[in-house]
C-alpha cells in the first residue's frame, strides 16, 4: 500500500488570516465590516432614515434624511459608537458625522 505525502496545509481560515495579516488589510476589512452591519447595529427604524456611506481614520459618515434625525443621532453618537464596536469586537469608529 502506497504512503500519501506528508502535507502542510493548513486550514483554510488560518490561511486567509495569515494572508489578512501578510496584505496589511484586517483593518480595512473591519472598517468594511461597520459599513455592513450599520443597520443591525442602530435597529430597523434608524436604518430606514440613514445610510452609511463611508469610514475614513475612524470616522464614519452617515447620510441622513432630515435635520430632525441628525439632530437625535447627534445626540444618541455615543452610545451608536459605542454598539457599533461592540458588534464588530474593535475600536473601529472614534467618531460619527452625521450629513
Amino acid at each position: 500500500m502506497k504512503r500519501r505525502p506528508t502535507s502542510h496545509t493548513k486550514p483554510l481560515g488560518a490561511a486567509l488570516d495569515q494572508l489578512i495579516e501578510t496584505l496589511g488589510i484586517r483593518k480595512k476589512l473591519q472598517e468594511y465590516g461597520v459599513l455592513e452591519i450599520w443597520g443591525e447595529a442602530v435597529g430597523e427604524r434608524i436604518a430606514q432614515v440613514t445610510k452609511a456611506t463611508r469610514i475614513a481614520r475612524g470616522v464614519l459618515f452617515i447620510s441622513v434624511k432630515s435635520g430632525a434625525w441628525r439632530q437625535e443621532l447627534t445626540m444618541r453618537k455615543k452610545e451608536i459608537i459605542s454598539r457599533l464596536n461592540n458588534v464588530v469586537q474593535a475600536d473601529i469608529v472614534r467618531d460619527i458625522k452625521f450629513q
